[in-house]
């Protein structure tokens, strides 16, 4: 996934685009729309695009820290629209047998994968390691605690990586990296010339996520170690706020790689995306290009800036 603002050392004038990986597939999140492209198990591409309003545009978007928290929403949401819809075109279910996913079902789905998060990446590392409390020194045992949830998020990446289905995602997530990387440089969207761009991205949502682990250890050693049932609450609590600055933190990096200190601190996250990219080919770069080409399409819509939808 890459985070949908573009750095100001862009090529372009400063845009929102960017995107994430699917089935089959890539979805392309534009500045009022988005749109997934996948490839049909007879080879064509599909695409399905729409215009994007409320939320996901408004003034809210642009409020430093809580943007953070609503493009955290958006990246499950909106993802999550367009996983359901790649799955169909990949499983070659026809367009009229398609079922539109409503407002409570994204809610129930974005809920339950928030929870599981939650419990398995932030609560789960604290009980692993509440046994180190009549041990270890208060902030040691905190610090021990963000090891084991870097060390479980790495693995869970890592682990995942080996299923074929999921490398072919993640080849669609290199394709979408060169993609975005090729238009925010200027370059032809043509495939020939997207190939010859990286793999890696600085505003990757495999950065936020590292970002996340770092930004939680800091905030979590500064709480120190309260009673038990209030550390079990803040680490639920507080991933909005986390999630918040890490996205502030992403957006620097990305605004600012100029500089040669910027890029040295982004090195670990840059070189984490090797976990979840892997060297698209041509065809998963033509699907990536579409994708983005749609959106440029429906953003540059007189009808898209009223909010009409688009199919």
């Amino acid at each position: 996934m890459t985070d949908q603002h573009a750095p100001e050392t862009s090529g372009r004038a400063i845009q929102h685009y960017g995107g994430q990986a699917v089935i089959e597939g890539v979805m392309m999140r534009g500045e009022r729309s988005m749109a997934t492209a996948v490839r049909q198990p007879d080879g064509g591409i599909r695409v399905k695009s729409q215009s994007l309003g409320g939320v996901y545009v408004g003034p809210v978007r642009r409020i430093a820290v809580l943007r953070g928290v609503i493009v955290l929403w958006e990246t499950l949401a909106l993802g999550m629209r367009a996983l359901v819809f790649s799955s169909e075109v990949a499983a070659g279910i026809a367009p009229e047998d398609e079922e539109e996913l409503g407002p409570g079902y994204i809610w129930l789905i974005v809920g339950v994968t928030l929870v599981l998060t939650a419990g398995v990446f932030f609560v789960a590392p604290l009980l692993l390691t509440g046994w180190l409390s009549s041990r270890l020194n208060g902030s040691l045992v905190v610090l021990v605690e963000g090891a084991v949830r870097l060390a479980m998020l790495l693995g869970y990446i890592w682990g995942i990586g080996f299923i074929p289905d999921i490398r072919r995602v993640f080849a669609y997530h290199g394709a979408e990296h060169r993609t975005i990387n090729a238009w925010e440089a200027g370059a032809p969207l043509e495939v020939t010339s997207v190939r010859r761009f990286s793999n890696e991205h600085a505003r990757c949502g495999t950065a936020f996520l590292l970002t996340v682990a770092v930004v939680s250890l800091v905030l979590f050693v500064a709480l120190g170690t309260p009673s038990w049932w209030w550390r079990i609450a803040s680490r639920v609590l507080l991933i909005p706020v986390i999630a918040a600055v890490s996205y502030e933190i992403i957006r620097l990096s990305g605004a600012y790689g100029r500089f040669r200190v910027v890029r040295w601190v982004s090195r670990p996250s840059l070189a984490l995306q090797a976990l979840t990219t892997r060297d698209p080919d041509d065809s998963q770069i033509e699907v990536a290009i579409r994708a983005l080409q749609e959106v440029l399409s429906l953003d540059s819509r007189p009808s898209i800036a009223e909010g009409k939808m688009e199919s």
